[in-house]
């Protein structure tokens, strides 16, 4: 690899900083022409540009094996280098179920072939996500792929005993379980959020405290037990009063929180389009404001994307019989910026810990959400926050196109992302 100088970039949102790629790591950072030298580089102009640490993504659902038709593990990986990820965590919700050794190695080993970003598979808690029995837990953390982060996501580890029984068995290891909070009786025939909209439309509501009450139990069970209990896809304001509590006592929990549940309400459901039918679903406007104020005030510690992708036939169908999900990986920087940034809320700072830093330590992702600095790994992301530009699905890296955002004008664009030294977008294009 050759030697990079990116020229220029404002680091995390500060001064202009030259910052020298040397082979996989970051060999110096330094004012504009003061000691870096260009020479024998490729230079990057960066002016007026934000450099941030390579994103992670503690919850992407990249579908192989088994929905290859949807997503496979190289396409979602060049979706995530497009959106500026460096490190992606792959849900185990597939076919074969990732509650194996075998298959969480052959997601690890897909992830390394291709080449554009890392890929930590997530272990299923329990066999075949069924909640019955616990999955091989130990034994997928013993196996190349290292397994730290466990998720039945999709469905709820509803039964007490099982989500204790995990909880300790992860313990011995640092290991988390990541709960998908929704209590299953409650939500029976649920196709959106319930309240004054689902009464008009006349569909089925998935109440607030379905999530609530998950969350309410876990993180007694996680103080019980002494273990670490990560929230999925946090939704509601009461849900965020909970964490809150709950991290007031001690309690090892940490909480993530969506770009679209940051932005979009249940008011869009009105127009019965089932882009917007996703799960948990969308919620009300004094939930989004809830949502944007815990980010800013740490209370929810991570902006993970939920990255759904769904083929077309499953999204362009009549509501009731529609998946749940939106893909996420290339318009996530650009709906936080507009929502947390922009408002004020968040500096770019702020955004590095939260959709770096933060997510590597909880799911222990090696060389990654690392400072900016000499010496550490060269997996940055480099965004033109001056952009402004309608979101067109037809230029998606995903296979799939099932986006809430098609054309609405959002802010912010990845021009570069670098996993270890390496180029993986140049310009806006993969490489």
């Amino acid at each position: 690899m050759s030697k990079i100088l990116i020229r220029g970039a404002q680091v995390l949102g500060g001064e202009p900083q030259d910052v020298l790629i040397d082979g996989s790591e970051i060999a110096g950072v330094a004012g504009v022409g003061q000691g870096l030298s260009a020479e024998g580089a490729d230079v990057v102009e960066a002016d007026g540009k934000i450099l941030l640490p390579g994103l992670v993504d503690l919850h992407t659902h990249l579908r192989e094996p088994g929905r290859e038709d949807s997503e496979t593990v190289l396409t979602g990986t060049r979706a995530a280098a497009s959106g500026g990820y460096t490190s992606v965590f792959a849900m185990a919700n597939t076919f074969p179920v990732a509650d194996t050794a075998g298959v969480v190695e052959q997601v690890y080993r897909l992830g390394k072939e291709s080449g554009y970003c890392d890929v930590q598979p997530i272990g299923a808690v329990t066999v075949g996500l069924e909640g019955r029995k616990l999955a091989e837990l130990g034994a997928m953390h013993e196996s190349a792929a290292g397994v730290t982060v466990f998720s039945d996501d999709g469905k709820c580890v509803d039964d007490a005993v099982i989500m204790r029984r995990a909880l300790e068995y992860v313990k011995a290891f640092g290991g988390v379980v990541a709960q998908h909070a929704q209590e299953p009786r409650l939500t029976e025939g649920a196709q959106m959020n319930e309240g004054v909209v689902s009464a008009e439309l006349g569909l089925g509501g998935w109440p607030a405290v379905a999530e609530e009450s998950i969350i309410a139990r876990d993180v007694l069970l996680a103080e019980h037990v002494g273990s670490r209990v990560h929230i999925c896809h946090l939704s509601t304001a009461g849900s965020v009063e909970i964490v809150r509590w709950a991290k007031s006592r001690g309690i090892d929990v940490t909480a993530e929180v969506t770009p679209h549940h940051l932005l979009l309400t249940d008011e869009l459901v009105r127009s019965y389009n089932p882009v917007y039918k996703v799960n948990p679903p969308l919620r009300t406007e004094r939930d989004v404001m809830a949502l944007r104020e815990a980010l800013a005030d740490g209370t929810i510690d991570i902006v993970a994307t939920d990255h759904a992708p769904h083929p077309h036939e499953d999204k362009d169908c009549e509501w009731a019989a529609a998946a749940m999900g939106m893909v996420g990986l290339e318009t996530a920087l650009s709906v936080v910026q507009h929502t947390m940034v922009d408002t004020g809320l968040l500096t770019w700072e702020g955004v590095a810990e939260r959709m770096s830093w933060a997510p590597a330590r909880i799911g222990r992702a090696a060389g990654h959400g690392r400072p900016v600095s000499a010496g550490e790994p060269a997996n940055l992301t480099l965004l033109d926050p001056a952009y402004r530009g309608s979101v067109d699905p037809a230029g998606f890296a995903s296979r799939s196109r099932n986006t809430p955002y098609e054309g609405r004008e959002l802010p912010g664009r990845v021009t570069h992302t670098w996993l270890r030294g390496r180029a993986t977008l140049v310009d806006g294009k993969l490489q």
